[in-house]
């Protein structure tokens, strides 16, 4: 009770000593990141906005079968985004499937004390450094190099397993699976960086108390940090889902750009991200609106992907 009494009073006097220039400050940050937090919320909006209204003439015209149509035709104007809503929604669960635990093994490696800091801090750098690299660039590593290291590898798996409609063809270069490879690597650093972060924010007490219980390194590790962090964990994710998701120039690259669904991995396919770029500078008319409405499933696809991720996370507190 004596501890309460005093905090008030401790407070009341700090306040009573800032200057009139530094409440000021106070208040004008204040108002500055509300501006700021408003501002990105109405861009957002805005674009929104703008695409879904050049997008009307394709919806008016297709309705939802645009949807599940799997024909993009544009001598007939007949437009259908099937192909390319299957090819970003798989891409991106291969490269977050590949990516996930690796991305959380570097995060504990590099959050614990598994490494001497002087070692531990260029490293960090390194995965952060990995996040900066343009996409182009790893388009053209993964044509020249990646696609010669996965076609051997696709080839075996074709040769044993060919019966498995996922490996139902022979790799030909250009991909489905290369562009999961690639998003996975792209996506890797923003997951190991967020975690990281998110792992070294939780309080050391609560390790000391796991340590104190007696409690393994692995146990505390799992069982204590990870819950602790499970938020910034997902945060982390999902922000590389939507990277995965939107990722245009590297995946448009090495995927193919085949408007047709197929089974196998090893077959070439289409993202709604490499359908824009390939057909946008050379559209008109009511291609261009049904680009937009391609466009407008993507965002619609993200925002549905961030807010079950938001609801993850709430339903997960509540429980914790």
């Amino acid at each position: 009770m004596a501890l309460s009494s005093e905090k008030p009073v401790i407070a009341s006097e700090m306040r009573r000593e800032r200057s009139p220039l530094s409440r000021k400050l106070d208040t004008g940050f204040v108002w500055l990141t509300g501006v700021f937090a408003i501002s990105l919320a109405v861009i957002l909006l805005t674009i929104a906005i703008q695409v879904g209204y050049r997008a009307l003439p394709a919806m008016q015209e297709f309705g939802l079968g645009f949807l599940v149509t799997q024909r993009w035709d544009p001598v007939n104007d007949i437009y259908g985004a099937l192909p390319q809503i299957y090819g970003t929604l798989v891409s991106s669960f291969i490269g977050l499937i590949l990516a996930l635990p690796i991305g959380l093994g570097v995060a504990i490696f590099l959050s614990e004390d598994f490494l001497p800091t002087k070692i531990q801090r260029p490293i960090v750098f390194l995965v952060e450094l990995l996040a900066a690299i343009p996409s182009v660039v790893y388009g053209l590593w993964g044509i020249f190099v990646l696609i010669p290291i996965l076609r051997n590898m696709g080839v075996a798996l074709n040769g044993g397993l060919s019966w498995i409609p996922l490996f139902s063809s022979a790799p030909t270069g250009p991909g489905m699976y290369v562009a999961g490879v690639i998003l996975a690597i792209m996506i890797l650093p923003i997951i190991a960086a967020i975690s990281r972060d998110a792992l070294v924010a939780v309080p050391d007490t609560l390790r000391q108390a796991a340590y104190g219980l007696s409690a393994t390194r692995w146990e505390t590790i799992l069982k204590i940090i990870m819950p602790a962090a499970f938020s910034g964990i997902v945060g982390g994710t999902m922000l590389a889902l939507g990277r995965a998701m939107g990722e245009t120039m590297a995946v448009t690259m090495v995927i193919g750009n085949a408007n047709k669904i197929k089974p196998s991995l090893f077959d070439q396919g289409s993202t709604i991200s490499s359908l824009l770029a390939n057909q946008f500078a050379e559209a008109d008319g009511l291609q261009i609106s049904s680009l937009m409405y391609a466009a407008f499933v993507l965002f619609l696809i993200t925002l549905i992907v961030n807010v079950l991720a938001e609801l993850i996370v709430r339903r997960i507190r509540t429980k914790v």
